[in-house]
């Protein structure tokens, strides 16, 4: 949302839209911009034990890697299972690849990792 356009300042609570046109804020919500319930999804998902671990394993794994100096802290780069499995934390199934390429596909059990037909 940008607050200026063309130097034209905003009013408290509007934003211009990408056109040229004023908006207000709780409308560009209501029309449809994707809004997403944190508590929501941590609530029914993340608070689970299971995902709760995972994530402290992934953790570790970024932390191990920090600690080897294959990674630093905003470099942009991720540091991938390359099993897909993030409990294991193996240095041999851990690579650092860029954020971009890392979240690049689908969350699939085989996502990734399927042979190339010919």
């Amino acid at each position: 949302m940008r607050k200026t356009y063309k130097g034209k300042k905003a009013p408290a609570g509007y934003h211009f839209m990408p056109n040229g046109k004023l908006m207000k804020d709780s409308a560009h919500k209501k029309s449809g911009g994707s809004v997403r319930n944190y508590k929501g999804e941590y609530s029914n998902y993340q608070s689970s034990t299971e995902q709760k671990k995972r994530r402290a394993s992934r953790n570790a794994a970024r932390r191990k890697m920090t600690a080897v100096g294959k990674v630093k802290k905003g470099d942009g780069k991720d540091v991938a299972h390359r099993n897909g499995n993030p409990k294991d934390n193996r240095r041999s199934n851990l690579k650092v690849v860029s954020a971009s390429k890392n979240r690049s596909y689908k969350r699939t059990r085989t996502a990734g990792k399927a042979s190339k037909r010919a």
